[in-house]
């Protein structure tokens, strides 16, 4: 079975001026498109509008199946290795801190705790700024500038004390605010609706490849007893190093967007505008749209968002900066045997993610996904919480909890699927990402010196703030059930000349009454 889709055969200016307010109306009575005084539609960005031509072009299944393969084989395996080494950028004081990091820098009390949330204070400060460089600069090669910079950081983070290394830590948690909201957008650019939650599930499961690859390089350190320098320093400079050869690989590999895409031929160029064409999100727009961002704030789903973020990110705040240590202390299981006992969790990860991720595409249900998921590790967190003197009990809770990431990809997949205009969507990208930056700044708090080395406290706190996410979680599914039935009740069918001039703007998912929300 053929699905035809035709570019217009003749492109209509839809150029938007600065007096302008890009607000727009959908006539209920008329069913028909217009603008309302004073108002214009969104100029498309000029590299994408140079791929709308008069020629028509069709997009069979085949040509969409071949499409999407080149994609997938071009874009995930750069995203996938990024953000594993990421991960392993970012908990790489979780596999020092049992290596002597804490003894050579002196650290007492609480002053581990704080290491965990500086990186996260750095990533707060800097989310709006980075995202406005994201937004109005190309946005592969200023990811890659920030990837490189963050390399460089990491590699300096053999710091001879420990206000130095707080530092370190601030700045490259700023550096790291970057590579999220990017991958987001790199994400939508790419990829239908219907896609995007297995796309996230892989990237953002690859921190199971971090926890992996860097357990097993600790491991290899920590037993080497002839080192010229001391193990923990040696992981953040060979983690630097990787990063900053990643970042000049993402520089040259990665296009900004589809129109500069290297790996596809000119006709391809335009055809994977067509296959995303009906995400109705528009395509990349580098202006500053005032009412786009107001209604970021306004917008009920983006505090689901952010509180979401805040409750379930205090457990991982936690748990990214303790893992090692609970492995290796909670669990007597002792530095090296600590270190090789964690590298299934990564595989766990990365696993389930994928095969959740595989599910959802499947049945189109993400918020359903995400709540079984979210269910298994509130289970495994009780495992933990409460049955702390049980080691086979620790570790499969341990194993288990991993999936808890799932959570934060199923809100990451909504903005990108749910969110429509793109100074919208980059805003409500940065608020959620301030919801996940406070709880990791909180989390590891949670953890105190005079609790360990089980931590009782913070277990229980996990698990409450596991139950409240998972109800954010069914909130957001109800919203959702409701405003789309409320829109099929209310709203025209559009015809298919008024849905070809709607999938090409601009308009944000309010304006857009036609859009409606995937589950």
């Amino acid at each position: 079975m053929t699905s035809n889709h035709t570019l217009p055969e003749k492109h209509q200016d839809v150029s938007h001026t600065p007096e302008d307010t890009p607000s727009t109306n959908l006539d209920k009575g008329s069913s028909k498109y217009e603008k309302t005084p004073g108002t214009s539609s969104s100029k498309l960005e000029s590299s994408y509008e140079a791929q709308i031509t008069e020629v028509p072009y069709s997009l069979d299944k085949e040509t969409d199946s071949r499409l999407l393969r080149k994609t997938d084989l071009y874009l995930c395996p750069i995203m996938i290795a990024l953000y594993a080494v990421q991960y392993m950028d970012k908990a790489s004081n979780s596999t020092a801190a049992v290596m002597g990091l804490r003894e050579d820098l002196g650290m007492k009390g609480n002053d581990y705790s704080w290491s965990g949330t500086a990186f996260y204070l750095g990533y707060l400060i800097f989310e709006f700024p980075s995202v406005y460089l994201l937004q109005h600069f190309p946005m592969a090669k200023t990811l890659s500038a920030f990837i490189i910079l963050w390399g460089v950081v990491l590699c300096l983070h053999a710091a001879p004390n420990y206000a130095g290394f707080i530092a370190l830590r601030t700045i490259l948690g700023m550096l790291e605010s970057a590579v999220t909201p990017a991958f987001v957008i790199l994400t939508a650019q790419w990829y239908k609706r219907e896609e995007q939650f297995l796309r996230t599930s892989i990237w953002f499961g690859s921190n199971g490849l971090g926890i992996l690859i860097g357990s097993f390089m600790a491991y290899g350190l920590a037993v080497n007893d002839h080192l010229p320098i001391a193990g923990w320093r040696l992981v953040f400079i060979i983690t630097g190093v990787i990063t900053i050869a990643l970042g000049i690989v993402f520089a040259i590999h990665v296009p900004d967007d589809p129109s500069k895409a290297w790996f596809l031929t000119e006709e391809e160029r335009k055809l994977v505008i067509l296959r995303i064409k009906d995400n109705q999100q528009g395509f990349e727009n580098k202006k500053f749209k005032k009412d786009q961002f107001i209604e970021a704030f306004t917008d009920h789903r983006t505090w689901i968002y952010f509180f979401f973020c805040v409750c379930q990110n205090i457990p991982s705040g936690g748990i990214t900066n303790f893992n090692t240590i609970l492995f290796s202390e909670t669990l007597g299981l002792g530095p090296i045997r600590g270190l090789l006992l964690q590298t299934p969790q990564g595989a766990v990860e990365f696993v389930g993610c994928i095969l959740f991720g595989i599910i959802a595409q499947i049945t189109q249900q993400r918020l359903i996904v995400s709540l079984v998921a979210q269910a298994i590790s509130l289970m495994a967190m009780c495992l933990l919480a409460f049955m702390p003197d049980d080691q086979r009990a620790g570790l499969a809770g341990l194993y288990l909890l991993v999936l808890y990431p799932l959570g934060l990809i199923c809100m990451l997949s909504s903005v990108a699927s749910n969110t429509s205009g793109h100074t919208k969507k980059v805003t409500v990208n940065a608020i959620l990402l301030i919801g996940y930056c406070v709880g990791n700044i909180i989390g590891p708090q949670t953890f105190r010196a005079k609790d360990a080395p089980m931590y009782v406290p913070a277990k229980v706190s996990m698990v409450v703030l596991f139950c409240i996410a998972i109800a954010l979680n069914g909130v957001l599914l109800w919203v959702n059930i409701v405003e789309n039935k409320w829109r099929e009740k209310n709203d025209p069918k559009p015809t298919p000349e008024e849905l070809e001039r709607v999938q090409l703007l601009d308009l944000t998912d309010k304006q857009n009454r036609y859009f409606r929300y995937a589950m």
